[in-house]
C-alpha cells in the first residue's frame, strides 16, 4: 500500500515537470543554435534528443572560449590606471626592489646559513675520472651491424661518433661476452681489464690504454672547433703514469708497448691544421 502509494507520488511530480517544461519551450520547432529539439513519446515518458546542426559553421564565427584569453596588466601607466608609480610593488622593502627576486634555497633573510655554520669534513679528488664500462660482445654487435670498422684502429674518437657508449672522461674496456668477439680488432681505450686483454689477444687483437686529459680528449672528439691541435698532456700524478707505464696492463707508455705500436689518438706533437 505505501509502495503503491510512493509511486503514485513520484509519478504526479514528474508529470507537473514535463508540464512545466513543455510550458517553457516549444518542443515542435524550436530552434536553438541551429539544432532542433524534437520529442516523442515512449512508455508515457518523454525523450528528447537533438538533431543535427542545421547551419553550416563559418570561420568568421569561430571565438575562442570565455576567459581563455586575458588582458596583459600594463606596469607605469600613470596612477589612473591603478598600476602606476610604484606598480603594484608597494613601498620600500626587498620585493620593491629592481633585481631582487625570490631568495634562493638556504637564504636566511640575512642571517648566516647553516651550509656556511658548520665546517666542512672530507675531500674531493679534482682529478677523479668517470671511466664508462664498454662490453666485448657491444663491439662484435657494432661491427656486425656495420657502425664499426674493424680494419682500422678503434678509438675513442670512433666510439663516441657511432654511439658505442656516451662517455666524459674515458671507457674501460671489460670481457662480458668475450664469448661473441670473434672479429680482431686494434682498440685504444682509457683502461682495460685482463680478461678483455687475453680475449683481444687471443684473436690476434691489440689493445692499447692511452692517457688523455680534459684538454686532449675535448681536441680528440671535436677537432674542428681547433685551429691547431694542442699537443697532448702526459699523466699527471705518480699514480697515472705507473698505470700508463705497465706493460700488463697494456700501458702506451710501456717500452714493450711504443716500440710496435704508436696509438693514433695521442698527439704527441702539436699539429698546424686539424683533420676535417
Amino acid at each position: 500500500m505505501l509502495k503503491s502509494s510512493v509511486q503514485r507520488a513520484s509519478a504526479s511530480a514528474l508529470a507537473q515537470l514535463q508540464k512545466q517544461f513543455s510550458s517553457r519551450f516549444s518542443l515542435s520547432s524550436s530552434k536553438i543554435t541551429g539544432s532542433r529539439l524534437l520529442s516523442t513519446q515512449v512508455a508515457d515518458s518523454t525523450v528528447f534528443r537533438v538533431a543535427r546542426p542545421t547551419q553550416a559553421l563559418a570561420l568568421n564565427e569561430l571565438r575562442d572560449n570565455r576567459g581563455a584569453r586575458k588582458v596583459r596588466k600594463r606596469l607605469g601607466r600613470g596612477h589612473g590606471s591603478g598600476h602606476g608609480k610604484t606598480c603594484g610593488r608597494g613601498h620600500k622593502g626587498q620585493n620593491s626592489r629592481a633585481g631582487n627576486g625570490k631568495p634562493g634555497p638556504g637564504f636566511e633573510g640575512g642571517q648566516t646559513p647553516l651550509t656556511q655554520v658548520f665546517p666542512k669534513r672530507g675531500f674531493k679528488n679534482a682529478l677523479r675520472r668517470e671511466l664508462q664500462p664498454l662490453n666485448l660482445d657491444r663491439i662484435q654487435h657494432f661491427i656486425n651491424t656495420g657502425r664499426l670498422d674493424p680494419s682500422k684502429p678503434i678509438t675513442l674518437r670512433e666510439i663516441y661518433r657511432s654511439n658505442l657508449v656516451r662517455f666524459t672522461d674515458g671507457v674501460s674496456l671489460l670481457a662480458r661476452g668475450s664469448h661473441v668477439l670473434s672479429t680482431p680488432i686494434t682498440i685504444e681505450v682509457s683502461r682495460a681489464s685482463e680478461a678483455a686483454i687475453k680475449r683481444v689477444e687471443a684473436l690476434g687483437g691489440r689493445v692499447v690504454c692511452v692517457y688523455h686529459n680534459k684538454l686532449a680528449l675535448r681536441a680528440l672528439l671535436h677537432p674542428h672547433k681547433f685551429a691547431v691541435l694542442p699537443k697532448s698532456a702526459m699523466p699527471m700524478t705518480a699514480k697515472l703514469r705507473r698505470v700508463y707505464s705497465d706493460p700488463v696492463r697494456r700501458g702506451f707508455l710501456a717500452p714493450e708497448i711504443s716500440k710496435e705500436y704508436t696509438p693514433t689518438s695521442f698527439n704527441f706533437e702539436r699539429v698546424e691544421r686539424a683533420e676535417a
